[in-house]
Parts: C-alpha cells; structure tokens; sequence
C-alpha cells in the first residue's frame, strides 16, 4: 500500500491537494479484476478503450483513475467524487513510470533470462528450469503453457504477459525470496514493450522461420522486434546464439553484452556430434572450452539437440557446473505438447506436438522419419486469423515428409474451417491427403488407419485445452481424446 503523492514523487505527474494521500493498494489497467484501492489506468486498446471501462473499474473498488480524456463526465457516466481523477497525455507511459516504483523495480532483483525464436522457446524454459533446480535453486517460469512457482500455476493468455503482469509476477518472485525466472519472449511482446523494465542477465535466440506475418509486415520486421531483446542488454549480461541460423549470425553485431555461439554444423563456443537418434530418445557428444562429454536425452530429433545445446550454453554462461546442467538435462521427461508420447499399450506410436509452422512441422517430421522405418500419419490444420502465407506451405511439407495426412481444424476463430483446409491442401502435389473438417474424427481415423510400428503424429495445438470457434470456445484436450480412442478396440475407433 501506498499513498498517491509517494507513488508520484519525483515523476514530474501534478497531483492535488485532494487526491495526494488516497491510498493505492493496487494497479490495474484490467476493469474485471477486484481492486481495493486501487489505481485503474485506462489504456486505449486495438479494439476497445480502457476508459469506456472505467465504470466497472470503480465497481471493482478502483478509489484513482488515470486517463487521457480531461473530465469527469465519459458518456452517460459521472466519475463519483471520492474517486481521484488524474488526466494524462499518455496512460501508457504513467503505467511504465508508475509501476515498477509501486513494485519496488522487481525486474533488477530477479537474474531474469530471456528465450525468443520461432521455435524451441517452450522446451528450452523447461531444459532451463530443469538444469536450475539441479543446482538447488528455485525459479519462476513464463511461457506458453503456463506461467509456474515450483508447483504452483497460473494459467498463460499469451506466449508472454503484459507489461504490468510480467512486473506483478516479478514482485511476487522477488517477495518469495526466488533468484531466477525464465521468460519466453514472443515478438509481439517485444513489438509493444510489455518487457520494458527487465534487466535480462541472458538472452537465447533459437531461429527465425515465417510466422506471425499477420502481426508482422514481412521477415524484416519479424527480425526486428525479436532483436529488440538484445539491444538494450547490459556488457555483464550474456546472449546466447544459434550460429546455425543466418538471422543469429547477424544478431552477433547488435548486441553489447558477451556472445556465445552453439551449433551443430557452424563452428561455435559449444557444438554437438556424433548425434544418434531413435525413438527411445536422443544420445549426442557436446564440445566445449572445458572439453567433450556424452548428453543422453529422451528428446527425440534434431530441434531438440539444438534445444539442448541452448540450454547448455546459457546455463554454462551464467557459471554452473557441467555436471549440474547435464543432471537437469536428464532429469526432463518431456515437455507438454512437445513430442509428447501417448501410450495405452498400443502396437503403433502416437505423438502430440504443438508445431504449427512450415518449420515446426519439418523439424518433428524429419525427427519422427528419421527414427522409423515404418509409415508416418500427420493430422494437422492451421489456425484461423493467422498468418495465411504458410498455409499451402505447411500442407506442401506434410505432402513430402509424411506417408499420409488427415488435414483438418486447428482454432478456425472467426474464419471457415473448410476454407482453411482447402488452402492447406492447395499445397499438396501428391494424394497423400485426406480431410476431415472435425479435428476428433480427423484424430480418430489416423489411428484406425496406424498399422504396427507406424507414428501418428498429431501436430498444431499441443499442450492447449480448447478449441476456439467464431461462437464458442470448447474444451480439447488432444492426449485425452487419444486415450479414449486407444481404450476401444481397432473396429469401435470411430
């Protein structure tokens, strides 16, 4: 708790003599929450404006509003008078100011490392978090699937939160006494700001494939706020970089703290060999300044020995000892949603993987074909009010690395599913293919269709839990629904 005139000292923001001691037990630019006392700053939106929710805001305890429009009338609503009014050219500035004094500026105190990239983010968090907590230490999480204390949750609405709750969840770090935190950091996260006020210890920087250019005028762009995590990093801090990609290579010259480089084919500071896959999981030699040492893993393929050496290298940047990281290493089982084994005793393999790029798709079928010599059965779709561009492409990749695909939905959003799959298919040049508007029947043919020793790889959503239509949001959980199709017999499947 804070009064007004504390939490604006030193900022230049005019304060009345009627509103300097209001009491300030929170900050929120998000009117559904409960908010005693607290601070509701009305942001203006993509599609709707923080201020036309300022009654609601007040019924959810807000005692200060901060604005852009002058007044206390908006519409048909009075602001009551015993709510502050503070009327600003720019509500989003006043919450960079503000919040980080009212948090106690978290994002010094916390040895925050960053992962951002196309792919592999999500599985390097874990590696990381892993690899932590084999060195005895505690770590907070933020990514696509969750946000996590240990065992504790909170659920993710984006690949990275906002700005005032990337700042909430590092206070409650801070107060709980945990020294780390790895970060996802999603282009349009870096694009908005909403990681502005961290001072990274460690930046990852895993490839740069086509996605996002709905959000993202072309790859340029693309490159452009995914280099943002690494401008503003300090000399002390580390960047850590796939030297087998081009845009990591340039990213080596953008940057002012110290760069590691890791690779398989380039030379770098960290390098694997001698790689040897199966479907057991993944064994491969890591070369470094301190010498040579053998890596198991049940990781399957080669985007996860990349996944690892990113790892690796960061956890080895910020000083742990070799022997620690590769106990965190072996010590993942898996990661949700990525490549994630489902088995009921089945006699043919199935897989769930959240790949939902041309990329993603070509490295977990390649990594799938090159430990099978059996047929591998893809279900895949692509999401509506996405990227259009990778559509054919993506159906072009499954056409020549996949035996068969069922080609369905993924979140269709407000778009028609049929329209999406037919510009899936349009990248077909074989008939190779088959379609199934509804994603559970679509699931359920390819394993009718599996034969002994084939792999069904169900690709696109992962780890999440619902399916999203233009009316209706509806529960999906993907390992569920392949437990009750492998629970009947070959002939009751569908």
């Amino acid at each position: 708790m804070m009064l007004l005139r504390e939490l604006l000292q030193g900022t230049g923001i005019p304060v009345g003599p009627a509103c300097a001691n209001h009491p300030v037990g929170c900050i929120s630019c998000d009117s559904r929450e409960g908010m005693p006392n607290g601070l509701f700053v009305a942001l203006p939106g993509f599609k709707v404006n923080g201020a036309d929710f300022i009654r609601d805001a007040v019924r959810q305890g807000a005692r200060t509003i901060v604005k852009q429009q002058a007044g206390r009338v908006l519409g048909d609503y009075t602001i009551p008078d015993d709510v502050c009014v503070l009327d600003t050219a720019d509500t989003k500035a006043f919450l960079r100011c503000v919040t980080p004094r009212f948090y106690g500026h978290p994002g010094g105190q916390v040895k925050t490392i960053g992962v951002t990239g196309t792919n592999g983010k999500t599985t390097i968090t874990y590696l990381l978090e892993s690899i932590l907590r084999a060195a005895g230490h505690k770590c907070g999480v933020v990514g696509t699937i969750n946000a996590r204390i240990g065992t504790t949750f909170f659920p993710s609405k984006n690949t990275t939160p906002g700005y005032l709750d990337n700042q909430r969840y590092l206070a409650r770090l801070v107060q709980e006494g945990v020294p780390y935190c790895v970060m996802e950091a999603s282009s349009h996260a870096l694009d908005q700001g909403r990681l502005d006020g961290i001072d990274f210890a460690a930046a990852v920087f895993t490839n740069l494939t086509q996605d996002h250019l709905d959000y993202h005028k072309d790859m340029a762009d693309y490159f452009r706020a995914k280099s943002l995590l690494f401008f503003g990093l300090s000399p002390q801090a580390a960047v850590l970089i796939n030297a087998d990609d081009g845009y990591g290579q340039r990213l080596k010259t953008l940057t002012r703290a110290r760069v590691w480089t890791y690779a398989i084919d380039a030379p770098a500071d960290v390098r694997a060999t001698q790689i040897r896959y199966s479907l057991g999981g993944t064994e491969f030699d890591v070369h470094f300044s301190g010498g040579k040492i053998s890596v198991p893993t049940r990781m399957i393929g080669r985007h996860n020995v990349y996944n690892i050496l990113a790892a690796f290298v960061c956890a080895l940047a910020q000083g742990f000892a070799v022997e620690t990281i590769i106990k965190g290493i072996e010590g993942l089982k898996n990661v949700p949603g990525r490549l994630e084994p489902v088995d009921r005793g089945q006699d043919f393999f199935v897989f769930i993987d959240y790949a939902h790029t041309e990329d993603g798709l070509i490295n977990v079928l390649r990594a799938l074909k090159a430990v099978t010599a059996k047929g591998v059965i893809v279900v895949f779709g692509c999401g509506g009010d996405r990227d259009h561009g990778k559509r054919p492409r993506m159906g072009h990749v499954a056409c020549l690395l996949a035996d068969h695909a069922v080609v369905t939905s993924d979140n269709p959003r407000s778009e028609d599913p049929q329209a999406i799959i037919d510009q899936i298919v349009a990248g077909f040049t074989r008939t190779n293919f088959e379609t199934c508007v509804d994603r559970r029947q679509a699931i359920g043919r390819a394993l009718k269709m599996a034969k002994t020793g084939d792999v069904v790889l169900i690709a696109g959503k992962g780890h999440e839990e619902r399916q999203i239509f233009k009316d209706k949001t509806v529960p999906f959980n993907e390992r569920e629904i392949v437990m009750e199709f492998l629970k009947c017999s070959p002939s009751e499947k569908l």
